[in-house]
């Protein structure tokens, strides 16, 4: 299920925006975290995200908006980890889009699908165009170490990403995640993340103490890469000069 991941700009919390719905299967990712901490070889240090992860979602982008054939299968491991894609556009690196899963996924099939997901998809934005790409950048977040927290306030600032579970004011159960990197980059502190979070999947209601209390938090970790489109031609000539 796709999760939409990050705020578009610096929040005022009592805004609400719409992202895309943030559900997401918790089951059997704990199989998937260390699986491949067995075989050495196959990682970096145990690392799972690599920098041709980003030069595939630039190879697939560059692709669909030039009407191309799509890129073949890329050379990293094809293991399965929950993932996102986030695109930023300039120098100020504003949001264009940002979208991933929960669900653990191959990651040739799942960074293709979510290259072009959150490009065109997220609703926050407009569509990519072919005349923004000189100005992208792309990141790749690899999700593990996923761990439930005792409460709203068990998670470090700058190391974890959350995903929350709730109940609105009307009753409905909602879900809704930021990446580690969220709550750094708009200055918040453990309060304020949580609130613009609860607002984010939904809440409308006056967030009290209780409010927060009643959350089910889960938190993790991310292995995240980001490379610039000059950065992916650059590449894509060297490779072709090989």
């Amino acid at each position: 299920m796709a999760a939409g991941c990050c705020g578009a700009k610096k929040q005022k919390l009592n805004n609400h925006f719409s992202p895309s719905c943030c559900n997401g299967n918790m089951s059997n990712m704990a199989q998937h975290h260390n699986k491949y901490l067995q075989h050495p070889n196959i990682y970096k240090n145990g690392v799972v995200v690599c920098v041709e992860m980003c030069f595939f979602c630039f190879e697939v982008l560059y692709c669909h908006l030039n009407q191309y054939d799509p890129p073949k299968s890329p050379t990293f491991p094809n293991d399965s980890y929950p993932l996102f894609v986030t695109w930023k556009t300039g120098n100020d690196r504003r949001l264009r889009g940002c979208i991933g899963t929960f669900n653990s996924m191959n990651l040739h099939s799942g960074l293709r699908e979510y290259a072009i997901t959150s490009a065109f998809k997220d609703s926050r934005f407009s569509p990519i165009t072919r005349e923004e790409l000189g100005k992208l950048h792309v990141s790749v977040s690899i999700l593990r170490h996923f761990e439930d927290g005792e409460d709203y306030m068990d998670w470090e600032i700058g190391t974890h990403g959350i995903r929350i579970e709730f109940t609105t004011e009307k009753g409905s159960k909602r879900t809704a995640t930021y990446l580690p990197e969220v709550a750094s980059e708009q200055g918040w502190d453990h309060i304020k993340t949580i609130d613009s979070l609860l607002r984010k999947g939904g809440y409308k209601g006056t967030i009290t103490s209780d409010v927060r209390k009643g959350i089910r938090l889960t938190r993790y970790q991310s292995e995240k890469l980001t490379v610039s489109y000059p950065e992916y031609k650059e590449h894509w000539r060297s490779t072709r000069n090989c």
